[in-house]
């Protein structure tokens, strides 16, 4: 015996959700546009990233004393690289913290 699975459209399937995102019937879509983010260093024109400059660095280092991943803080992988050996230096010469609490 064969079965026929229906394919779900817009506006079906799971409750609570009507129409495409948001809930929305009709109309236009709202489509929410991200800039991309630039490379900071990049765009300064810096070539090397200092371990002494501790106000540079914890631009990219939150609360809790962890680096911020790309996606998140926009730099390129090249600059990404450099920063991190910047941020583990710094943390052994006691400049940054490893951790807070």
């Amino acid at each position: 015996m064969a079965t026929q699975m229906r394919r779900s459209g817009p506006g079906e399937g799971r409750p609570g959700q009507q129409g495409g995102p948001g809930g929305q019937q009709g109309g236009k879509k709202k489509f929410f546009y991200r800039r991309k983010r630039v490379c900071k260093f990049c765009v300064e024109k810096i070539e090397y990233i200092d371990f002494k400059d501790v106000k540079t660095l914890q631009q990219f280092i939150p609360e809790r004393g962890k680096i911020l991943p790309r996606r998140i803080s926009g730099t390129c992988a090249l600059h990404q690289r450099k920063l991190q050996n910047a941020i583990k230096r710094a943390r052994i010469a006691a400049l940054l913290p490893f951790a807070t609490d």
